[in-house]
């Protein structure tokens, strides 16, 4: 069985293309959030194994979502994502209590497995 995962992105494009290629790859995505508050009732509610959440999530931190996540949702492995790569956002990521980082160009299962499993 492949991993679940949650989406957490305020780009409605995004998140279903994002849910088109890893669906396809074999990822079940459980849900979509577009809000921090969404994302842990989410995550409490459905135990994702992974949440990939967006950095600049529209009014709100990512790093602070993710933060919140861990907190609530300790089962839930949470993956950053941003179009921006980690050389612009290394501080912010090392801050943070994500698993990783990977940017949206990068997405993909494998790419989530190999960063999850710490390849």
């Amino acid at each position: 069985m492949g991993l679940r995962c949650l989406l957490v992105d305020d780009s409605d494009g995004f998140l279903a293309s994002a849910t088109r290629l890893l669906e396809a790859q074999g990822m079940a995505v459980v849900g979509w959030a577009r809000s921090g508050a969404e994302a842990v009732a989410l995550a409490v509610r459905l135990g994702p194994d992974v949440a990939l959440v967006d950095v600049e999530l529209g009014e709100e931190d990512g790093v602070a979502v993710s933060r919140e996540l861990a907190l609530h949702a300790p089962e839930t492995r949470v993956v950053l994502i941003s179009a921006h790569g980690l050389d612009e956002l290394d501080d912010v990521v090392a801050e943070s209590p994500a698993a990783g980082f990977l940017p949206k160009m990068s997405l993909g299962v494998a790419a989530i497995e190999a960063l999850l499993l710490g390849l």
